[in-house]
C-alpha cells in the first residue's frame, strides 16, 4: 500500500513538472494593436442651400497653386485645337473618297451601244425597280431617324424633370412707365395714352408763410383774453357793440 502511495506521489510530481514546462513554453500574447486614427471629416460642400455654406465661406481657404502656368495652358489648348482641326479635315476627305468609291461601285456606266428597243425597255424597267427599292429604304431610314429624335427629346425632358425646376436667373430691375410697358407688349396696336398722373386731382399746395401766419394767430389767443378781461374789457365790448348798432 505504501508502494502505491509513493508511485502515485511520483507520478503527480512528474505531471506537475510537465505542466510547468508547458506553461513556460507558451508564447507570450502579442501586445494589443493601437486603435486606428479617427477618420477625417468629409470636405464641406460649397452649396448655397447647404448648412455648411456659411462655415465654408468663413473658413480660410488655402489657394492651391496650379501645376501648369497660364501660358503653358494656352499653348496646349492651341495645339489641341490645331490637331482637332487637322483630324476633322482628314475625316471630311475620307468621307468624300468613300462616297466616290460607293457611287462608282453602285452607279456603273451604262452600256447602251448595240441594244435593241426591247432591251432598252427592260433596262429602264430594271432601273425603275432599283429606284423604288432605294426610295423605300430612304423612307424607312428617315422614319427611324425621326423616331430617334423624338425619343431623345423625351429623355431630355425626363432628365430636366429629375434635375428639378428651372432656376430663375437674377433679373435686373428696370423702371418702365405704363405707356412703355403697353408698347412693349402690344407693339404698334397700343394707341391709348396711359398717363396716370394726368388723371390725378391737383391739390393746392399751402405756402410756408400762410402756415406760419395761422400758427401765429392761434398762438395769440391768450393776449386777446387778457385784453377783454376786467372793466376795460367790458368797456371795449360795449363800445364795439354800440358801434355795430349805429
Amino acid at each position: 500500500m505504501s508502494d502505491e502511495e509513493e508511485v502515485t506521489y511520483e507520478e503527480e510530481e512528474e505531471d506537475y513538472v510537465e505542466e510547468e514546462e508547458e506553461e513556460e513554453e507558451v508564447v507570450a500574447p502579442e501586445p494589443p494593436k493601437p486603435a486606428p486614427p479617427p477618420a477625417a471629416p468629409p470636405p464641406l460642400i460649397r452649396r448655397r442651400s447647404s448648412a455648411n455654406y456659411r462655415a465654408y465661406a468663413t473658413e480660410p481657404q488655402v489657394k492651391i497653386k496650379p501645376k501648369i502656368s497660364a501660358s503653358r495652358k494656352l499653348q496646349l489648348k492651341s495645339l489641341m485645337l490645331q490637331i482637332a482641326k487637322a483630324e476633322m479635315e482628314h475625316e471630311e476627305e475620307e468621307r468624300a473618297l468613300e462616297k466616290e468609291r460607293y457611287l462608282a461601285e453602285q452607279c456603273q456606266p451604262l452600256q447602251l451601244s448595240g441594244l435593241s428597243l426591247s432591251e432598252l425597255q427592260d433596262l429602264c424597267r430594271e432601273l425603275h425597280a432599283r429606284i423604288d427599292v432605294v426610295d423605300e429604304e430612304r423612307y424607312d431610314m428617315e422614319a427611324e431617324v425621326n423616331k430617334n429624335i423624338t425619343e431623345i427629346e423625351d429623355l431630355n425632358l425626363k432628365i430636366f424633370d429629375l434635375r428639378g425646376k428651372f432656376k430663375k436667373p437674377n433679373l435686373r430691375r428696370v423702371r418702365l412707365s405704363a405707356d412703355a410697358m403697353m408698347r412693349a407688349l402690344l407693339g404698334t396696336k397700343h394707341k391709348v395714352s396711359m398717363d396716370l398722373r394726368a388723371s390725378l386731382k391737383q391739390v393746392k399746395q399751402t405756402k410756408k408763410e400762410d402756415v406760419d401766419k395761422d400758427i401765429r394767430e392761434v398762438g395769440d389767443w391768450r393776449k386777446n383774453v387778457d385784453a377783454l378781461s376786467g372793466m376795460e374789457g367790458r368797456k371795449k365790448k360795449f363800445e364795439s357793440t354800440g358801434a355795430v348798432a349805429v
